[in-house]
């Protein structure tokens, strides 16, 4: 069975991402004036639908939206890319 965890700390949101070879981005198309956007993760290679950003850009952006992370840790035993951005 697998379960999914909700996360806010900034930290643990990079480390889980940075596991699984993923790098903060924003959907080009979704892209405001000030540079905000859709949030994701891409990850290997790497979609031309999403643009990169730095940490410091994702988290306030993160922050900003007021947003927490629902991520699966494994499932079947094998680790998981599986996550969502939801409201606290």
């Amino acid at each position: 069975m697998s379960e999914a965890r909700t996360i806010t700390d900034h930290d643990e949101i990079r480390r889980w991402a940075e596991e699984r070879s993923g790098v903060p981005t924003i959907v080009a198309d979704t892209e405001s004036d000030d540079g905000s956007g859709i949030l994701r993760f891409d990850f290997g290679e790497r979609e031309e639908s999403l643009k990169e950003i730095d940490w410091e850009d994702f988290f306030d952006i993160f922050e900003q939206r007021r947003l927490a992370l629902l991520a699966q840790d494994r499932v079947d035993g094998k680790t998981s890319r599986f996550f969502k951005f939801v409201e606290r």
